[in-house]
């Protein structure tokens, strides 16, 4: 009993918007040495019950225990601990920067299902179905129906109720006088570990064919069910002693599960339940062999980053390197030096479309060691990859920016692709920049950053130049192969019937002809999905919008809907005007679905894909499509951003970008740089294999520095020109701004 001796105190975060951490005792009949930092509890908070995160155990008596009286946990929710103790430093750092409550960034941090909360559940007595039926106290309730015919409200329905003042009195009420019960219990999915079912041959059954007498006491069944456990495990390359699952031994023999039980009666065999984890790869990506050596320019690189991770000190790189310079070959050979030294790598990139790409190589070099994390898996997958890098089992994680948080307590390498890229940043509730929380955890964990770019952000080169990041450049392709080739088009200067420029210009027109002629490929870029992003009355001129962020939605053709690409707002297409109730609803605008089918009309020979948040929205989707690009089954890829980095197609030499200008109009100090980076990215797609690529980018502003910049491929003019403007404006890197909303 903790209380018998020293008494003991609990520093615990709880899940709720609360700035401090609060002071617990320990639950009742809990020793000490089972409570660690990481741990989850249940503790009471005002009238409820809500998840709290043990940050430490301490016998030195808290200040505020001196004038309230501490409360105790209820109980311990684990184990074993959830995250690291080594973390706390880095969540406490999060919070007090981002200036948000500490419970809540723990809270972020873990998978969901981990925090369960105390709700109320409404049973109606026998005494209140009494005095209520009938009364005129319950007229007029849209609930009580339910509520009489149910016999209980379920604690999501008594929450939503009772947020009503009115409708909470009453209920408050009723419980006073008896004819309402409430019962508090646990809500809210809780995730567990997966387990399966699985059974071992003893050691009396290795020798059962040399013990004539045993053997002849079985069944023919168990006779061969023995069998088939050792030839199944033999088969994979294991022991006979080893575990074989339930699944494998009766789908090769159905009436295994008979025999089985037969064979544990006799000592023969034993159960076991095991944790597995959920296989979240399926058809695994495209693999890729090693170079046999480094390039020139990667070995340079390699020679200045590698004694960094062997010496195991912080220090920030950013890897500037053109597109198709091999970027991820320095990132594998890091990896490989951190791995050999037992350290543990994490792998940052901005999306789940790219990290599917580097989840390829990375696999490809380090199988059984890698692990995802990124919102692209359900509860349950994300908890199995948090506990395979808790326990030590996977020492490479790649994900998007929330795998900053994964519980890695050994890091030797941090490495952020596409360092410039804007998804890092976080845009709702704890509102974090993950490249930045990058460079912190390398230093608290001290270990070498590797920021990685063929477009760095003006912030980054700033601090490269001013030596707080040691800069390491690759200037060339792998091979010496060329950038490719720009070609602008105004298209202010385009012949029109209509008022309104084509989609493609005659220039682009032809040179995916002559592409398709080839037999080779294209992309076609633009950064806009869906068919058109504006739907208008003809009769009176209103815009459909959507009620919740008053933007216009934008039509999905093939879906046949209405969608806001803020918040997931839906809507049929075929409706009427929201302002005349007219039928005349008409599309205005383009996005990469009406590319699409503009593109199938001039060439209806060429075999077309699709790649958006559309139809790659899952990894079985996108890899399904990047393996047809690959297998040269699409003449022509058109697609979003999501086709604009990092991406390796050989077969590609001609990439067109529909509309160059739309990042432009965005009240953004950043809107030229970002455009100039996506133009970058984008044009390195072309050109990555034997034969030489060209791009052609149409525009309406021929003249911005970012497009001539990027026709150019002149990052460093680019940056004096950005550095300069922020420089005389007192903008970041220069200043900080916080955005109020």
């Amino acid at each position: 009993m903790p209380d018998t001796f020293a008494p003991i105190y609990l520093d615990v975060a709880v899940a709720a918007p609360i700035e401090q951490s609060l002071s617990y005792l320990p639950p009742a009949d809990t020793e000490r040495s089972g409570l660690l930092p990481g741990m989850r509890l249940l503790v009471p908070l005002g009238g409820r019950w809500l998840t709290g995160y043990l940050l430490s155990v301490s016998t030195r008596k808290p200040p505020e225990a001196e004038k309230i009286t501490l409360r105790r946990a209820a109980r311990l929710l684990d184990d074993e601990p959830v995250f690291p103790a080594a973390l706390i430093p880095f969540y406490r750092w999060v919070a007090d920067y981002y200036q948000y409550p500490l419970g809540e960034v723990i809270r972020t941090a873990l998978p969901g299902g981990l925090a369960p909360v105390s709700g109320r559940r409404c049973l109606l007595t026998p005494e209140g179905r009494k005095h209520l039926a009938g009364s005129e106290e319950v007229g007029g309730l849209p609930w009580w129906p339910g509520f009489f015919e149910k016999g209980e409200l379920s604690p999501a329905e008594a929450k939503k109720i009772r947020r009503r003042s009115r409708d909470n009195r009453l209920l408050e009420g009723w419980e006073r006088a008896g004819w309402v019960a409430v019962r508090h219990e646990l809500t809210g999915a809780t995730t567990r570990v997966r387990t399966e079912l699985c059974y071992r041959l003893c050691g009396t059954a290795l020798g059962a064919a040399k013990d004539a007498d045993l053997a002849r006491s079985l069944k023919p069944s168990e006779k061969k069910t023995m069998e088939l456990v050792r030839s199944l495990l033999l088969a994979q390359g294991f022991e006979e002693s080893e575990l074989l699952p339930r699944r494998d031994l009766l789908k090769t023999y159905p009436g295994a599960g008979k025999a089985v039980k037969g064979l544990i009666d006799k000592g023969l065999a034993e159960q076991v339940e095991r944790e597995v984890a959920r296989d979240l790869f399926g058809e695994r990506p495209p693999r890729y062999e090693p170079p046999p050596r480094p390039t020139a320019e990667q070995q340079v690189v390699l020679d200045r980053l590698l004694p960094a991770v062997g010496e195991k000190k912080f220090k920030t790189f950013l890897l500037h390197g053109v597109t198709g310079s091999g970027k991820t070959e320095v990132y594998l050979r890091a990896a490989e030096t951190a791995l050999e030294q037992g350290k543990s790598v994490l792998v940052l990139v901005p999306e789940i479309a790219l990290a599917t790409q580097l989840e390829g190589h990375f696999l490809s070099r380090f199988e059984g060691q890698v692990a995802l994390l990124h919102s692209g898996l359900s509860n349950a997958e994300r908890f199995d990859q948090w506990l395979q890098l808790l326990r030590g089992r996977r020492r490479v994680v790649i994900g998007a920016r929330s795998t900053i948080f994964a519980p890695l307590t050994d890091l030797g390498l941090v490495i952020v692709d596409e360092e410039h890229d804007g998804a890092y940043k976080q845009e709702d509730g704890l509102r974090y920049q993950g490249r930045d929380l990058a460079v912190l955890r390398g230093s608290l964990a001290g270990c070498p950053v590797l920021l990685g770019s063929a477009t760095p952000s003006v912030a980054s080169y700033h601090n490269a130049l001013a030596g707080k990041y040691e800069l390491l450049e690759m200037k060339q392709r792998v091979e010496n192969r060329p950038l490719p080739e720009v070609d602008l088009v105004d298209l202010t200067r385009v012949p029109t019937v209509s008022g309104q420029p084509p989609l493609f210009s005659p220039p682009l027109a032809a040179a995916l002809r002559d592409t398709l002629a080839r037999g080779e490929q294209s992309l076609v870029f633009l950064n806009r999905r869906g068919f058109a992003n504006l739907v208008i009355c003809r009769d009176c001129g209103h815009s459909v919008q959507c009620g919740k962020c008053h933007v216009t939605l934008t039509l999905h053709k093939g879906r046949n809907e209405l969608l806001c690409h803020y918040c997931g707002h839906r809507n049929r297409a075929d409706i009427v005007c929201p302002a005349c109730g007219s039928g005349a609803l008409m599309p205005v605008g383009f996005g990469t679905e009406r590319v699409e089918e503009e593109l199938a009309r001039i060439l209806p020979a060429a075999r077309i894909g699709r790649l958006d948040r559309d139809t790659g929205a899952n990894r079985t989707d996108f890899l399904q499509i990047l393996k047809e690009m690959h297998a040269g089954n699409f003449d022509i890829l058109v697609g979003t951003q999501m086709i604009a980095k990092g991406h390796h197609f050989p077969r590609v030499t001609l990439v067109g970008i529909v509309w160059a200008d739309g990042g432009l109009s965005i009240p953004d100090f950043r809107a030229a740089e970002r455009t100039y980076q996506l133009l970058s990215q984008v044009t390195g797609r072309a050109g990555r294999g034997e034969r030489p690529g060209r791009v052609i980018v149409q525009t309406h502003q021929p003249g911005h520095y970012s497009i001539t910049l990027a026709r150019r491929h002149d990052y460093r003019s680019l940056y004096e020109k950005e550095i300069g403007l922020r420089r005389s404006l007192g903008y970041p890197p220069f200043a900080r701004l916080v955005n109020l909303r």
